[in-house]
């Protein structure tokens, strides 16, 4: 019998994208899990492979019963928001005995997932955190580039997807306005301080698809860079939207959190959708990724890195998923095998991650000084 990777939330918009990556270029079959039956069935059909089947499932009254009973040997959460979400679904899928991932971008949720470190151990399962841009790929990326580096000094990471393939989903639109105008913990000038989420931004020049308006984002990197790389003075995670006036918008709303006018933009998911719709069709379909870091090299002289990312096509929104395709492939093949729970940093090979990028219209290099 064929193995199957039970995806929760793989009608949703990272969902698809990963159930179609599985589908695609895997033997591996796939369980589109969701509150929605009807939508899984539909994807299901949609797709048209036939490796694929739709199951009903609440995160929020799952049972190590209900997973077991799928058949699964692994559980990857796609759904979203992780911002002040529980582990109700990881700590499901450990008792059942099934590895699990997830694509969290929320600090918190990946900051505190370690908690179930002992838990993984003892069923002998992997549960990793945040398979996805950050911290995965971001992390494998400053693991190759400081290879060999007696000091880093700074760490500067930055995504802009392009404004007609940017995700518009709900769950994505809340999680950015989760940290909108409120303070956020930042490594800068070489302490700890407070700065503001997506607030004054700076203009930035991103290799391959020009200059971009970029603001702080709250995401597990801010913690997970100090820790693992001890920079000396900087390490700041900041994303943009391509269209300026869409970003200032944002910028400008943030001021309401900031004054405390209102205590969060996350009510406002609705409007801040129905204003990108009504703008999906300007700007193009160009995104990219900027992973930089100064410090000192092996040799004892300053040296600067930058690998950078260009997703043509509208294919940037498969970048988030493909950390986890790379893991779940890892773990059929046998090559994951340390039990164990904690965040995606120091498990994927860059190589391993950008093996899945080939299908795609995904483009990437780095350059050192």
């Amino acid at each position: 019998m064929a193995r199957s990777v039970l995806v929760v939330g793989g009608a949703g918009f990272f969902g698809h994208r990963l159930v179609a990556g599985l589908l695609n270029t895997t033997g591996i079959d796939v369980i589109v899990a969701g509150r929605d039956l009807a939508r899984a069935e539909a994807l299901v059909a949609e797709s048209g492979i036939g490796r694929g089947r739709a199951f009903r499932l609440d995160t929020a009254s799952v049972t190590p019963e209900q997973l077991r009973a799928t058949g699964a040997f692994v559980v990857v959460d796609a759904a979203g928001p992780f911002q002040g979400a529980g582990y109700q679904l990881a700590r499901a899928a450990i008792a059942a005995g099934l590895h699990y991932l997830d694509l969290a971008d929320a600090r918190d949720f990946v900051a505190g997932f370690g908690a179930l470190d002992d838990r993984a151990r003892a069923a002998g399962v992997v549960a990793l955190s945040g398979a996805s841009s950050t911290p995965a790929l971001s992390h494998a990326v400053l693991d190759r580039i400081t290879l060999g580096w007696q000091r880093v000094d700074a760490v500067e990471i930055a995504i802009s997807p392009g404004n007609r393939s940017a995700p518009r989903g709900v769950s994505v639109i809340r999680a950015i306005l989760s940290y909108a105008g409120k303070p956020v913990r930042v490594f800068a000038g070489g302490s700890w301080t407070t700065q503001t989420g997506w607030g004054i931004p700076v203009r930035r020049a991103m290799p391959g698809i020009g200059r971009r308006f970029l603001s702080l984002c709250e995401t597990p990197d801010l913690d997970l860079v100090p820790i693992r790389f001890n920079p000396r003075d900087t390490a700041v995670f900041r994303a943009g939207l391509e269209l300026p006036a869409l970003h200032l918008l944002l910028v400008a709303a943030s001021l309401l959190v900031r004054a405390r006018l209102s205590p969060s933009l996350v009510p406002f998911a609705g409007l801040f959708r129905w204003v990108g719709e009504r703008l999906a069709g300007f700007g193009g379909d160009k995104g990219g990724m900027i992973v930089a870091a100064t410090g000192i090299d092996a040799a004892a002289k300053p040296v600067g890195a930058v690998w950078s990312l260009v997703a043509e096509s509208g294919d940037g929104p498969m970048i988030p998923t493909l950390p986890a395709l790379a893991a779940v492939r890892a773990l059929a093949e046998g090559r994951l095998t340390r039990p164990g729970a904690g965040a995606c940093v120091g498990i994927l090979d860059l190589d391993a991650i950008m093996r899945e990028f080939a299908p795609y219209h995904i483009a990437t290099r780095c350059e050192v000084t």
